[in-house]
């Protein structure tokens, strides 16, 4: 350790102890060698809501923008993320990630109980075995979904009816290897379906060693595919049990396309969720399926038109209780993105939602009751949705 001059002096004359001053330098020296590798970043979410319609008629099956959001302006959730990212070069790299998270929509995400707290925190490490195996243990994301929690990273201000069928996240661990440059594997054993971090299945009944299994499978397009090129394709399915006796599977299937025209893209997802029979705890079957397709179109630097359709079935119950939402549901969303700003997500979006099961459940007032309650087949909701990231 190189010491000054005038640090030598203080030694001289008792003022201050050389090894207790290289040490404490030393410490601070790995201190900010250990920083200068970590990042912060992080993004604030806000929007403004209208459910359109005599008594504010809403779609309470709509994951993050049910009742409370309707008909004002929301600050939906403020993320903070501090992450050291594994270094390329290392063969042994180790890293960490922690998202810290403030606001309504973290609670119906899952990790807490209220709407402040820890929404993902893992150690990442890296194994020099084959290609190099990758390790995620502590808590993070879902494998499964072609959107995600975050807004920032999704095309639209809501959410699909699929993203509400999939889990948002697990505690345990998570192995992911590439077999080639286009092929990629990832699986994983936690504790349980349900987010709550540390959560255990024993909270429903079932034995500690009951666990949930991740597992999943990513292709690329080859470049010999032409305008397909860079192309992917994912599937993904996830086994346990969550917070009831319920056994459930999540299988997912999605894609995002390259067309032949220039900023065109075109994504398709499918989503199953199916749970067991338990009669002895009450509890019957239940079942959900979600078609969804997306189409962006980039028009110029800044401005991105959006589209998604959807087809949603599920058994009474699945996303809402009984008697709050239909069981069978057509979608289509619309959304304009102008990035004005720097660092600045600007949109406008209108959702449509129409109830098509017959004579089942239609949509109700935001409370559920009075005169619009249940007669409704169609929910309109016009939004506007303006996120800064640092």
């Amino acid at each position: 350790m190189k010491v000054n001059q005038w640090t030598l002096g203080l030694a001289a004359v008792g003022l201050v102890s050389l090894p207790a001053f290289v040490q404490a330098e030393e410490a601070s020296q790995h201190l900010l060698t250990a920083l200068s590798s970590t990042t912060i970043s992080g993004f604030v979410d806000t929007s403004a809501q209208w459910n359109l319609g005599t008594g504010n008629v809403n779609n309470p099956a709509i994951p993050f923008a049910g009742p409370s959001k309707a008909d004002g302006f929301n600050l939906n959730y403020v993320q903070l993320t501090i992450q050291k990212p594994l270094d390329a070069q290392d063969q042994w790299a180790a890293g960490y990630r922690v998202d810290l998270g403030y606001g309504d929509d973290l609670a119906v995400f899952g990790t807490t109980t209220g709407n402040a707290g820890i929404k993902q925190a893992y150690v990442n490490l890296r194994a020099p075995i084959g290609n190099g195996v990758e390790f995620k243990m502590g808590v993070f994301d879902t494998i499964i979904g072609y959107e995600t929690f975050e807004r920032v990273n999704n095309p639209h201000y809501t959410h699909s009816y699929a993203y509400g069928v999939e889990p948002t996240s697990h505690t345990g661990l998570l192995a992911s290897y590439q077999l080639t440059e286009l092929i990629g594997v990832t699986g994983g054993i936690a504790n349980s379906t349900a987010p709550l971090i540390n959560g255990r299945t024993t909270a429903s009944g079932r034995a500690e060693s009951y666990k949930t299994y991740l597992g999943g499978l990513t292709i690329k397009a080859p470049d010999s595919l032409g305008f397909l090129a860079g192309s992917t394709l994912y599937a993904g399915v996830i086994n346990g049990a969550g917070s009831t006796y319920r056994a459930t599977d999540n299988l997912y299937v999605g894609a995002t396309l390259n067309t032949p025209w220039a900023g065109v893209k075109v994504g398709v997802a499918y989503d199953y969720l199916g749970s067991s029979n338990n009669p002895g705890a009450g509890l019957t079957p239940l079942h959900a399926d979600a078609v969804s397709i997306y189409t962006s179109l980039k028009a110029t630097d800044k401005l991105t038109f959006l589209v998604r359709g959807e087809h949603f079935e599920q058994s009474t119950g699945v996303l809402s209780t009984a008697g709050a939402a239909p069981t069978r549901i057509l979608a289509l969303t619309g959304t304009v993105q102008y990035d004005l700003w720097a660092n600045v997500i600007s949109r406008l979006e209108v959702r449509w939602d129409h109830q098509a099961d017959g004579n089942g459940h239609a949509f109700g007032s935001v409370d559920n009751s009075g005169p619009q309650a249940g007669d409704r087949r169609n929910a309109i909701l016009l939004a506007a949705n303006v996120i800064y990231k640092f």
